[in-house]
């Protein structure tokens, strides 16, 4: 914890300066990349990456994937290998060093405090991945109590029909037991990110998002369920 603290002050100072000068945002990015992989590495956490062969270079997408930890964004950070920006809650743009860090990092803020505001927050959104930049999304909006996934909210299927990219489901497996939500206990074990097959988004809309949110619920909850067969997902 003292080292993440440590960590966060140095990188995310970097990343400030570097977001003043960084038009696209990927230097910041590979700073907070640096971040994260230190974090891992004093952590004791081990990474291990499958299906990179179904990542999308030639153009924008929105990763979702499952939330389970405080560890999930060191984890994806640091070993997704590819240029993304979070779409995040308005609510920690607002924390000092931090929120300064991921607006020169190019992460996109949505404000949930009403629905005007976030089906403005949506659009700008869309716009901005429509002109080139992926974003990662945690669908169920929140970190798992449990370990089990949740329910997903609709908003980030909102956006994905609005922007018109592909969807690529991706799952964590072995999060939750490092540090629990409402935990500050850190408990070393291996970590597994699978990248699973894209899924084409072109023939929905608003009014069938919520089928494409089925069909990607079921993708990632197919994912999980077989890993905990083989005794690898918690």
């Amino acid at each position: 914890m003292v080292w993440t603290v440590l960590a966060t002050v140095v990188c995310g100072s970097i990343c400030i300066f570097f977001g003043y000068f960084s038009k696209t945002g990927n230097l910041p990015h590979l700073v907070a990349r640096i971040w994260a992989n230190s974090i891992l590495v004093v952590s004791g956490i081990r990474v291990t990456v499958n299906g990179v062969e179904n990542l999308i270079a030639d153009r924008p997408v929105i990763y979702m994937v499952n939330h389970q930890s405080n560890f999930d964004i060191p984890v994806l950070l640091g070993r997704l290998p590819v240029q993304f920006r979070w779409l995040a809650k308005a609510e920690l743009f607002r924390i000092p060093i931090l929120g300064r860090g991921m607006r020169g990092s190019g992460y996109i803020s949505i404000d949930r405090s009403n629905r005007k505001s976030a089906m403005r927050s949506l659009v700008r959104a869309a716009e901005t991945i429509r002109g080139g930049t992926s974003v990662l999304i945690f669908p169920e909006g929140t970190r798992s109590l449990d370990g089990n996934l949740q329910p997903f909210k609709k908003g980030g299927f909102v956006l994905t029909v609005d922007a018109g990219v592909p969807v690529i489901p991706m799952i964590i497996c072995g999060t939750w037991p490092i540090m629990p939500k409402n935990s500050w206990m850190i408990r070393p074990q291996p970590v597994t990110l699978h990248i699973l097959p894209p899924v084409d988004t072109a023939d929905f809309n608003r009014k069938t998002k919520d089928d494409l949110m089925d069909k990607v619920y079921r993708q990632i909850s197919t994912a999980i369920e077989q890993q905990r067969g083989k005794n690898a997902c918690s």
